[in-house]
């Protein structure tokens, strides 16, 4: 595998961006590592998002993500996203935006990934769960999974402040830099109401969530778990998984690679091993 950490600019947030990004990379001999490579000349490619608290390098520091993706012959983007919610700022940058549709494009002009639905995967942790249900809803003919790590989907309003991590002045100042106070219920920026008005279209993005029980949102998470597994025929093919766990690395580090397993990558490789 290849890793790079790219520093470009992006015309719609108007400012210099970062991203980490894992290509896969045919070797004969490199000790202790499986690798495949596309035959496709594309890669299948992972949107991966950071959470509050973290940057675009914090999966590849704290998982060992690189190592996962490498025998699956799947290319991952780290994107940065700062403390946007994945929203377009009332106060700040268009985030939503930049990820969903800037972003991939840019990427495409730089590295051989794929552009094809069913190529293409979306997941984060914590703030990035949500940002990646959001989008994957929202975008249903661009992505083929979403996967939500100790996350939930909002449904016209901001995730609660019950992480302990904030305080009420700085939670609600948060709100405001990147809400402003809107009222966005109905709006494709409430997930319920974006996932129910799109669930009869002809393709869906399969949902794979999952979060630790002794987690400071797993209330939010079960609230979630309720709504997608009460849409008649389940037609986001939802899955909901509870483990011993907590809001963490070690969590997302073992269950990011459950995600990975419910990809069921097929695309045609070779595998190289030593």
């Amino acid at each position: 595998m290849a890793f790079m950490q790219v520093q470009f600019f992006s015309e719609m947030l108007h400012m210099a961006v970062s991203a980490d990004v894992i290509i896969p990379q045919a070797v004969t001999k490199e000790i202790g590592q499986a690798s495949r490579e596309s035959q496709k000349g594309e890669h299948p490619v992972l949107w991966l998002l950071h959470g509050a608290t973290d940057d675009h390098t914090t999966w590849q520091r704290r998982t060992s993500i690189e190592r996962y993706a490498a025998s699956l012959g799947l290319a991952v983007v780290m994107p940065a996203a700062h403390l946007s919610s994945y929203t377009d700022m009332a106060h700040g940058g268009a985030f939503y935006h930049y990820i969903a549709e800037e972003l991939p494009e840019i990427m495409r002009g730089f590295f051989p990934l794929s552009a094809k639905r069913e190529d293409n995967f979306i997941a984060g942790n914590s703030m990035g769960g949500y940002g990646a249900l959001k989008i994957g809803v929202n975008y249903p003919d661009r992505y083929e999974a979403v996967g939500c790590f100790s996350s939930a989907a909002n449904r016209g309003r901001p995730l609660a402040n019950n992480s302990g991590l904030f305080d009420e002045e700085t939670w609600n100042m948060r709100n405001y830099m990147q809400y402003g106070g809107r009222d966005f219920a109905g709006t494709y920026e409430d997930t319920f109401f974006m996932a129910r008005k799109n669930k009869d279209l002809p393709v869906l993005p399969r949902i794979f969530h999952t979060c630790g029980k002794d987690d400071f949102l797993i209330d939010q998470a079960r609230e979630t778990r309720d709504f997608f597994m009460g849409l008649e025929g389940n037609p986001y093919r939802y899955v909901y998984e509870e483990h011993e766990g907590v809001h963490g690395w070690d969590y997302w580090d073992e269950h990011i690679r459950d995600f990975l397993d419910f990809l069921k990558l097929e695309s045609p490789m070779t595998e190289i091993a030593n």
